[in-house]
């Protein structure tokens, strides 16, 4: 049977070592690799001290199974540390503690921080209280009696109590001395002090209980500092870092780099959603924890690089944006079993990986292609989630004609070793303006390796999206803002005239189609100038 608990670590870091090192190292990868293990930990979470006292900062993780943390799949993380954990950690006064659930209790209206947004979270304050025993017989059974049967419900009429949970030593930390642990938690305008508490502090029972039963009493109090997600996010103490700070994993799947006079901070990593797929993502821009951020959703065969010559005057133009890119599925490796992917599937995966980041709600959304399908069917289906959208060169369903069309590609691109290059040359050409091809040669090339290098099977898979779809009858019902944007020769003109005819049927008919002169598919892509003056005024 699982033996829950809570793996709780205290740190003060030493004189010399940067505090934006310490935060950008534990929130980037300590916390965020923990994360990406749910079987094992559910919550991750930082507080810093309010009473003055140090350690100044802790750490709290919900283990779903103590036993777990003795096998190598937990054991391996601490002993094959990155160089750069190894640096930091070693600047650092660090005591880690094991614990086993015991019993919990909660308000009507708690929800975890994990399930909060920052702003609601910020401020929760935790009290930690640990006590040992005295050598004397039913010493602990006393103490647990006492708990449960007054103090702990004495506090539940403190104003603002949320939730207190008792711990004890985990029977996997062998040889430490036993300690009964309660951690209770309050919103971040509570009766901690008021008369409810102290009440719960002044009771008979509870001086004849400290004064046979308790040795030891400890108490400290926190305020929440940093809710950990598994995709790291923290720009804030990235950017002020030094290059030589910049970090890459060992797996080479995470980067990150600090600002600098040219260029502001980068975080690269990636997130894995329920079936097992890896999706890879670019965190950049406004720094700030709370900035609004405008995520971009690529089309079939591209990556999220499509988008970097309209990044750049974006972030020149909207530097209060947090920007926020990621490979569609389909571009790398899909697991197995291999099944198609949907329109609706793929507006999952970004609500999955706005999770993972902890971003409750999008100021905008820009999808191109199959990205532009995925950004309406998003628009549509999690419609709290985004304040506003940009649908370029899109089509609102499938037709037999483009199915047919689809499975003739994927016998080109199975059709040879070389098949994906081929398919890249055929696809890059019908895209783009022929005006791109002749007097932009180097981004045409640029185009054209970037969709040779997409997977093979997650092209196969991936493009079945575009197969059997329809939101005709859903676009009814859109209550997002929304603005469509076209290439002016995008199949050669026809596609255009498709989102015209179905934006007036798309929500109340107010959506505006925006078309970009001199650009095929990807206009955003080969006129990046003019893509902007589309869609300025409406970002």
């Amino acid at each position: 049977m699982a033996t829950p608990g809570m793996l709780y670590v205290t740190m003060e870091p030493q004189p010399g070592l940067s505090l934006d090192q310490f935060h950008e190292w534990y929130n980037n990868e300590h916390g965020p690799t923990r994360l990406k293990m749910p079987a094992i930990f559910q919550t991750g979470q930082r507080f810093q001290a309010t009473d003055g006292e140090r350690p100044t900062f802790l750490a709290t993780y919900d283990v779903t199974d103590m036993a777990i943390l003795t096998q190598p799949v937990y054991t391996d993380l601490r002993a094959h540390r990155s160089p750069r954990e190894a640096e930091t950690i070693g600047q650092v006064a660090v005591t880690r503690y094991l614990v086993d659930l015991q019993s919990s209790r909660q308000a009507p209206d708690f929800v975890d921080v994990g399930n909060l947004p920052d702003a609601e979270a910020e401020g929760r304050v935790l009290v930690y209280v640990d006590v040992s025993l005295q050598d004397v017989e039913g010493a602990e059974a006393e103490v647990v009696k006492w708990y449960e049967e007054e103090h702990f419900g004495m506090l539940t009429k403190v104003p603002g109590w949320l939730r207190t949970r008792r711990y004890r030593t985990s029977s996997i930390d062998t040889g430490a001395p036993l300690r009964i642990v309660t951690l209770h938690e309050y919103k971040a305008v509570n009766g901690l002090g008021g008369p409810e508490h102290k009440a719960s502090m002044d009771t008979q029972w509870r001086t004849e209980v400290f004064s046979k039963y308790l040795g030891k009493k400890g108490r400290r109090t926190y305020s929440l500092f940093y809710v950990f997600g598994a995709g790291p996010r923290d720009l804030q103490h990235l950017a002020p870092l030094p290059a030589s700070k910049a970090f890459v994993s060992s797996d080479a799947k995470t980067a990150t780099t600090p600002a600098s006079e040219t260029e502001g901070a980068v975080l690269q990593s990636y997130i894995t959603t329920p079936d097992g797929l890896e999706i890879p993502y670019r965190l950049e821009g406004n720094t700030a924890p709370d900035a609004p951020t405008i995520a971009f959703s690529n089309s079939l065969l591209t990556s999220l690089h499509m988008w970097d010559a309209f990044v750049a005057i974006l972030k020149r133009q909207r530097p209060n944006y947090r920007i926020l890119r990621y490979d569609t599925r389909g571009r790398h490796a899909i697991p197995e079993p291999h099944v198609p992917a949907t329109v609706e599937m793929l507006a999952g995966d970004l609500r999955t990986l706005l999770g993972h980041l902890r971003i409750t709600k999008l100021d905008a959304l820009v999808g191109v292609s199959l990205g532009g399908a995925t950004t309406f069917q998003f628009a549509l289906k999690y419609p709290k989630l985004v304040s506003k959208f940009v649908a370029c060169d899109f089509n609102i369903a499938s037709s037999d004609a483009n199915t047919a069309a689809w499975k003739e590609r994927i016998g080109v691109a199975e059709g040879a070793d070389d098949g994906m290059q081929t398919l890249a040359g055929i696809t890059v050409s019908r895209w783009f303006d022929p005006q791109t091809v002749a007097n932009q040669p180097d981004a045409t090339a640029t185009m054209i390796a970037q969709v040779a290098a997409n997977n093979r099977d997650g092209f196969k898979y991936g493009c079945q999206a575009l197969w059997t779809f329809n939101l005709r009858e859903a676009a009814k019902g859109l209550r997002v803002p929304g603005l469509f944007v076209a290439g002016e020769n995008d199949g050669k003109g026809a596609l255009p005239k498709a989102m015209e005819g179905f934006r007036a049927t798309s929500g109340d008919g107010s959506i505006q189609l925006k078309i970009v002169p001199q650009a095929g598919h990807l206009p955003m892509y080969e006129q990046p100038q003019s893509f902007w003056e589309a869609v300025e005024h409406f970002l």
